[in-house]
């Protein structure tokens, strides 16, 4: 049996508005679509884990309501195990409105409903879950108090923490000193550090602060120049800059959870942290080149392809013409 990654975060009903540009104060704008989609920080993670070969367990909140229990069945239907997965009595599935403009930026307003109801004492229930794990996954989207404590479980069963912070709050000293590995974003690093991550040396930096947390590993994900990975090795941290894959974004929505199952998923099949984030890469170019959340998140064959397709035409510009 592959390595488990336990992802413990929200579950949320996308509402999705596509516009050409994002409305200011008090205007009105007509989309020129409006979807609903299953969504969610955290189930959008558990399937991106799911499609591209990981052995997924997703631990979360629903309401009592049908909307939530659609989206069980579909995370069931990706081959995630959602026995993990409470409906609350009296409290609606978390709900997330979203705007995307035309250049494929979004901004997000959320509800947490069920998801804010998570305990902790629903966390110890499930203790052994996240002690037979390999990997917890914190997406973030959860009680601060809930994701804590099953941060310690994980801890003290050596199961390994990755947190992928939310920009809409920063993350307290104390949360990550139980963090193994954190993928924050130019925008998140900034507030974890004071530091504006703009290009390899200001990444270096934010990398190294993070490090002195008590955080072993470090990938700030930096968009379409791709992704800055660094490690702690006999205590000194080692890193360097993983090229992004040039692409066109159409919606980007999804692109960070994407980028974080997959290197969750390449971590647990041994790789290294540059081959697993040069993974998450691919992964997540491909997501923005394609419209929604869960239904743009790719299956590994497709991750594997698109790589293989990239290196043909790299390979080709390399070789000189001789006719």
């Amino acid at each position: 049996m592959s390595k488990q990654i336990l992802v413990l975060g929200s579950i949320n009903v996308d509402h999705i508005l596509r516009v050409d540009c994002f409305p200011k104060p008090g205007q009105t704008i007509t989309a020129s679509s409006y979807d609903i989609m299953a969504g969610g920080k955290g189930a959008n993670q558990a399937v991106a884990c799911a499609r591209l070969g990981g052995n997924t367990l997703m631990m979360a909140a629903i309401g009592q309501d049908d909307p939530g229990r659609e989206i069980v069945q579909q995370l069931s239907d990706e081959g995630i195990d959602t026995s993990a997965i409470t409906e609350i009595v009296d409290a609606q599935t978390g709900v997330a409105l979203m705007f995307v403009n035309g250049k494929g930026e979004n901004m997000v307003g959320i509800s947490a409903g069920a998801n804010g109801c998570l305990s902790e004492e629903y966390i110890e229930q499930k203790h052994s879950l996240i002690a037979g794990a390999d990997y917890l996954l914190l997406p973030q989207g959860i009680p601060e108090s809930v994701m804590r404590q099953a941060a310690h479980i994980a801890r003290r069963s050596h199961t390994k923490v990755a947190l992928s912070p939310a920009s809409v709050k920063p993350c307290s000293g104390d949360d990550l000193l139980t963090v193994d590995l954190i993928t924050p974003d130019q925008t998140e690093a900034d507030l974890l550090t004071g530091i504006k991550v703009l290009d390899e040396t200001s990444a270096t930096q934010a990398a190294t602060l993070l490090h002195e947390k008590g955080i072993t590993d470090v990938v700030i994900t930096m968009g379409q120049y791709g992704a800055y990975a660094s490690s702690m090795t006999s205590g000194h941290p080692e890193g360097l800059m993983v090229p992004g894959f040039p692409v066109k974004a159409v919606d980007t929505t999804a692109a960070g959870d994407t980028f974080n199952g997959a290197l969750l998923v390449a971590l647990a099949e041994g790789k290294s942290l540059e081959e697993a984030a040069f993974f998450a890469n691919a992964s997540a170019g491909l997501s923005v080149m394609s419209a929604g959340s869960q239904v743009s998140i790719p299956y590994r064959f497709q991750v594997e392809e698109f790589i293989q397709c990239d290196q043909e035409i790299a390979d080709a510009a390399a070789t000189p013409d001789t006719s």
